[in-house]
């Protein structure tokens, strides 16, 4: 039952989980969601086939229909369920991790996630329970269900004139390819564009550095004025820019605020921006002048999608480079988050103006980036952490959900437990990189003891 997580169920296909499980997970959707079909989209993974196999046949012997999407984007399967209203949905999935992985990201009415807290939990009971899985009176069918053309017009309908933009896009060999000339066309320079469940050229994680390599070579050698980058099943993106370095993405959200709040359309609208717990301060500094109001989060799908949609928000983002969008039924969009970012990027370099320029206009702070300690006391070290850092001087500002954010006048911290990996997560930010490197290496200190 190892593939339970906060945000979704995913693991080590054969290993932590099997096709058995995955028949009683879509056998027990449909009854916890109260559903009679359930759209269901798989990636490009040599096991996604099996398992879709499987949760189909557990859909359909517990008496409701799949709407077959076949291979989807996990945002395609958002759009889907929200538009077409379904109860229930399910993207077969391994997101970002190795070929040797898979899961399933699941999703109810509204595209709301279902995470641990409000549902995969039931399932894992009904099924360390022994709970039956008798086959209905009827079962359902299996429905071809392609909406793929009424998804991409929605994606080219936001589109604005980036004619003027050198583009690299490196597709990571994953379901990004299923779109990407689609909406963007011939002319940027495409890397790892076929779809390959094997991922031959690298992982589709593009938080990894060495992930990025390729395109940062390419962005270099044909001169372009942003490099993108999308993960496995193209939920998430990120970027480049004109001289090869990687951007960190919660500084995208702030870019967003040109899109949004300089743009007819969005007249009137509530200037209220989601961003996660570690983002950094740059983000509200850049955007409250324009008039947003910034809320602060917890990290994940799980909890943005619905605070988003809890607070009305215009749109949001997170660290890891997740956006998400009130006009995309407030859930995450790779391929769209992309087309307002290089909307943006392109009316700037139209002023004169490169994405370096810009982002240095936005960024004012030395960062550490997201430190990863293995250890098993977390909450001890956590608290040690913070009791230290203030003792020593006073917070102006502090936050104490999914772990703990504390500033400081020229400086902040979080601290928190990894949601989905057995790790403690730190990341500092400061005005000088003297100050940072101090206040790291006063943190190394005290989490050692813990581990």
């Amino acid at each position: 039952m190892g593939a339970f997580h906060a945000y979704d169920i995913r693991g080590i296909y054969n290993v932590d989980f099997d096709k058995y499980l995955a028949y009683k997970v879509g056998y027990f959707i449909p009854i916890l969601l109260e559903a009679d079909k359930v759209l269901v989209g798989r990636d490009t993974r040599l096991s996604s086939p099996e398992i879709f196999e499987y949760v189909a046949k557990g859909i359909n012997d517990a008496g409701a229909d799949v709407y077959d999407l076949g291979l989807s984007t996990t945002p395609i399967v958002y759009f889907g369920t929200a538009r077409y209203g379904f109860s229930a949905s399910i993207q077969i999935t391994a997101s970002h991790n190795p070929k040797e992985y898979n899961g399933m990201k699941i999703s109810c009415k509204n595209a709301l996630p279902v995470g641990f807290d409000n549902g995969l939990s039931t399932i894992r009971q009904w099924i360390e329970e022994g709970r039956e899985t008798p086959v209905a009176e009827t079962r359902g069918k299996i429905i071809p269900f392609d909406i793929s053309k009424e998804y991409i017009s929605f994606l080219n309908s936001r589109k604005e004139d980036i004619s003027d933009l050198k583009i690299s896009i490196d597709v990571s060999n994953g379901m990004a390819a299923l779109f990407a000339r689609k909406i963007f066309g011939e002319n940027p320079v495409y890397l790892f564009d076929e779809l390959d469940g094997t991922f031959p050229n690298h992982d589709p994680n593009p938080l990894v550095p060495e992930n990025l390599i390729e395109l940062q070579k390419s962005v270099i050698t044909q001169r372009s004025d942003v490099g993108v980058i999308f993960d496995g099943d193209a939920d998430r993106v990120m970027f480049v820019d004109e001289r090869g370095k990687f951007i960190s993405p919660d500084l995208v959200i702030a870019l967003l605020g040109h899109y949004f709040f300089e743009n007819e359309r969005y007249d009137g609208a509530k200037r209220i921006v989601l961003q996660d717990i570690r983002s950094s301060k740059s983000v509200a500094e850049y955007l409250e002048p324009m008039g947003a109001e910034i809320v602060t989060w917890k990290v994940g799908r799980a909890f943005a999608a619905r605070k988003l949609r809890e607070i009305d928000g215009l749109f949001g983002g997170e660290l890891a480079g997740h956006y998400y969008f009130k006009d995309f039924f407030y859930s995450d969009s790779g391929f769209l988050a992309a087309i307002l970012a290089l909307n943006v990027i392109a009316r700037f370099k139209r002023e004169g103006v490169s994405l370096s320029q810009l982002i240095e206009r936005i960024n004012g702070y030395f960062s550490s980036g997201e430190i990863n300690f293995p250890i098993s006391k977390k909450e001890d070290a956590m608290i040690a952490v913070r009791e230290l850092f203030v003792s020593q001087e006073r917070p102006v500002a502090s936050y104490d959900f999914d772990g703990y954010r504390v500033e400081f006048s020229q400086w902040w911290f979080n601290i928190r437990p990894s949601n989905t990996e057995p790790f403690l997560r730190f990341i500092c930010e400061a005005t000088s990189i003297d100050l940072l490197e101090e206040k790291v290496a006063q943190a190394r200190e005290v989490i050692k003891n813990f581990i």
